[in-house]
């Protein structure tokens, strides 16, 4: 489900704005981006989202401006000397031109040469209880913002079930005339031929070969077994605990168990029937995608 939250906090003259977003995904999936002293804390900020969302793409972004002196950047002499010696070097081998001028602007951006910061322990643990606020507080806006779908997703899948329902229940009238009409079939056929070829055929053979074919083609247990689904999915919909991935596995099973039925009905009005309770599993299982 999608989500957005934000929070922001000046502290010690220091401005943190962070931003988070949930998009769908079937999985549980973060791009955590933060500014370069306080990346040691990346891990911790993904423990911390997966704590509270189960499934989504979450992209976190946390922006911070510190215009005192203390965010300058530490220059590494040592680090700075040593291309200073290597572009003389080069010179002097005429690799590059003698009156080639050195930007210090370019050379205090090599790698190494500007580093940030050193944290101790007390540092890092303030500033990851800044971190964590924040996160908190956006994902509390995030989150609110997916309830609000969550509910418009539950209505749409309660809706869908109940479709579902009336479908079977249309099924359940039309079930017990398919093996009554297939017997009148049978014999009206059968007694086509034996008036044909002047013989006769036992009552006895007649009841059996009918009660093989409806036996062949009872769907009883196929329309229990899809309602009980239909059951669950519809207590997993009012489950305050995440059930993406079961209404997933449900959705499936209720589009077998509604094949099956189509393949053993053998007639014309269940399969239309059927046609429509299959459509309706797909938005299911399209829409459960979403949900978390």
């Amino acid at each position: 489900m999608t989500g957005y939250g934000a929070a922001q906090r000046t502290q010690d003259g220091v401005r943190y704005s962070l931003e988070l977003r949930s998009l769908n995904n079937r999985y549980f999936k973060t791009s955590i981006r933060l500014p370069e002293h306080l990346q040691f804390l990346e891990t911790d900020v993904d423990k911390l989202l997966h704590s509270r969302i189960s499934r989504g793409s979450v992209t976190l972004l946390l922006r911070v401006r510190d215009d005192s002196a203390a965010a300058a950047s530490t220059v590494n002499a040592a680090a700075l000397q040593s291309y200073l010696q290597q572009i003389r070097k080069a010179a002097d081998v005429g690799r590059v031109g003698s009156d080639t001028t050195v930007d210090l602007a370019v050379l205090v951006g090599l790698p190494g040469v500007c580093q940030p910061p050193e944290l101790d322990e007390v540092a890092g643990a303030r500033f990851w209880q800044i971190v964590e606020a924040l996160t908190t507080k956006a994902m509390d806006a995030a989150l609110d913002m997916r309830r609000v779908e969550g509910d418009a997703i539950r209505e749409d899948l309660l809706g869908h079930c109940e479709s579902i329902r009336e479908h079977l229940r249309t099924i359940g009238e039309l079930a017990p005339r398919v093996v009554e009409e297939y017997r009148k079939r049978l014999s009206d056929r059968v007694n086509t031929l034996l008036n044909l070829s002047r013989l006769s055929l036992e009552e006895d053979a007649l009841v059996r070969e009918v009660a093989l074919f409806a036996d062949r083609c009872d769907i009883s247990e196929e329309i229990a077994r899809l309602t009980s689904h239909l059951d669950q999915f519809a207590g997993l919909c009012e489950s305050p605990e995440p059930a993406g991935r079961k209404l997933d596995f449900l959705a499936q099973e209720l589009l077998r168990e509604a094949n099956t039925i189509g393949s053993k009905s053998n007639d014309a009005a269940i399969t239309r029937q059927v046609v429509d309770i299959k459509s309706l599993i797909d938005r299911l299982k399209e829409q459960v995608q979403n949900v978390e």
